[in-house]
């Protein structure tokens, strides 16, 4: 055997063709399901009985258990997935959550309460088959050379398909064939549930202007300084280019502008909100705190790193459009991010955990209304995510009107369900040209197969890993600061602020 098949052996003995969707998988159990739980924990309903003055339901840690089955007799045991295919039913672990009610800040009751069924992906840590040996899967009825990877739903086998899309929180400037502006800048602020589309574009008069939600082409130096960056001296030194002679119109426009209260004023009075001074400063300091760049940060703390990330906006920009730089390139694989099995399960069970919460509002304002004060433990209801869980994982319709994520798969030979597990597919439309989208790019040489994509309407936007493809995980972005902290990198502080 020559060296370099003792080496592609030796890597499929330690690796699997889905190692990196377990892993993925893995980490939504270990640690996202956790920050889901942290980002939505407390539930305060409006209508309470009137002889208390403030009441709360938290919900604190969250566990997964192994996958189990509970017989017509009511006694439970450990389900293989075996069992499960022959059986007709899924392969899925109970989900308890430890939750409490606080009346006037007081604790009155915690206990542990099952909320759902998780489908479990086989080989993952939380399955049964996880770490077995050979002779143990065959005990188990299981096929040993099975990478696993998917998961069973109804006892059919479903994968759930590798998501490509542009990178989140990342800026891309791209040239306009027609609109007012010859560039734009455009950036998807993720943060939890929220997906928020920024632009910055320079209009003929020369100023720069920002948009984000319901938040329409606002002047970006007046955005700036109603994050607290209001000398003029700072906003130059923060955008820091050879040649401001661009910044200085958008600084004598808003001269005038001398706190950052009045910069926030100025801009609740142009998006419409007309009511007195104190409400328009605290509305539109709530919209800048929550859909402004909320992957910064969703605290006043955080506004001076928004406005220090506006300033390098702008700079690019003008580096862009003047020529300096070139226009990203959005098919560059370094600005793609991949939503594995994991992320995907993520956003499913973000938005269904909103559901429950807001099924547990409902149930307990329902029994108050009727005079009594239930026990928190008769209003959660287990059966309401699991099915809407499973009916996404059943119909491959996913949160975000997207189609075809959870797929039956594919059986005829083995390179088939292979090529199955390793799909990679774009959000694209199949119907339109997008001809730069659908070519091979040299960034794909070693994470996606050349060849491998369909004929017809798909080519190009339905694509497959290499075989060597190792997906590494999204990073701890505390470990991250922690480390270049350490390095010496001395975070951004202005005016005692950091």
């Amino acid at each position: 055997m020559n060296k370099q098949n003792l080496l592609l052996k030796k890597y499929f003995e330690e690796n699997s063709f889905v190692s990196s969707s377990i892993e993925s998988f893995n980490q939504f159990i270990e640690t996202e399901l956790q920050k889901i739980i942290d980002e939505n924990s407390d539930i305060e309903p409006t209508i309470i009985p009137h002889n208390i003055d403030e009441f709360k339901i938290r919900l604190e840690k969250i566990v997964v258990k192994k996958p189990e089955i509970t017989e017509a007799d009511g006694s439970k045991r450990a389900i293989y997935p075996n069992e499960a295919r022959l059986r007709k039913i899924s392969y899925a672990a109970p989900v308890f959550i430890t939750a409490s009610a606080h009346i006037d800040g007081v604790q009155r009751e915690q206990f542990e309460t099952q909320v759902a069924q998780l489908p479990i992906m086989l080989k993952s840590k939380h399955c049964h088959l996880h770490s077995l040996s050979e002779e143990e899967l065959i005990k188990q009825g299981e096929d040993p050379t099975d990478p696993g990877g998917y998961f069973i739903i109804n006892g059919t086998e479903k994968v759930v398909i590798n998501i490509e899309d542009l990178a989140s929180n990342k800026l891309m400037i791209e040239e306009n064939t027609i609109g007012p502006s010859k560039y734009t800048a455009k950036l998807f602020s993720e943060y939890g549930s929220y997906k928020i589309p920024h632009s910055l574009e320079q209009l003929k008069d020369g100023i720069f202007y920002m948009t984000f939600t319901r938040v329409k082409r606002i002047p970006a130096i007046l955005l700036v300084k109603a994050l607290g960056l209001v000398k003029d001296e700072d906003i130059m030194k923060f955008i820091g280019i050879d040649d401001p002679s661009q910044i200085y119109i958008n600084l004598y426009e808003f001269v005038d502008v001398k706190n950052d209260e009045d910069a926030i004023d100025m801009i609740s009075k142009k998006i419409g909100i007309t009511q007195t001074k104190e409400i328009r400063l605290e509305r539109m300091g709530e919209i800048i705190d929550k859909y402004l760049l909320p992957h910064i940060g969703t605290s006043k703390q955080d506004r001076t790193m928004k406005a220090y990330n506006i300033c390098k906006m702008i700079k690019k920009f003008i580096e862009v459009s003047s020529g300096k730089l070139e226009v990203s390139d959005k098919d560059h694989y370094s600005n793609k991010r991949l939503k594995l099995a994991g992320g995907l399960l993520a956003d499913l069970f973000r938005v269904n955990l909103k559901v429950l919460t807001g099924d547990i509002l409902y149930n307990f304002q329902r029994i108050v209304k009727r005079g009594k004060f239930p026990s928190i433990k008769v209003i959660i209801r287990d059966k309401l995510l699991t099915s809407r869980i499973y009916s996404s994982m059943a119909t491959g319709n996913w949160v975000g009107g997207r189609k075809g994520i959870s797929q039956r798969i594919q059986r005829l030979n083995f390179l088939e369900t292979l090529s199955h597990l390793q799909r990679v597919v774009s959000p694209l439309s199949a119907t339109q040209e997008n001809f730069a989208a659908r070519a091979l790019h040299s960034t794909h040489l070693g994470r996606l197969c050349p060849v491998e994509t369909p004929e017809g309407t798909n080519i190009g936007l339905r694509k497959n890993l290499s075989l060597l493809t190792r997906i590494s995980q999204e990073t701890n972005e505390e470990e991250v600061m922690a480390l270049i902290t350490k390095m010496g990198v001395k975070p951004v502080s202005y005016g005692g602020k950091k």
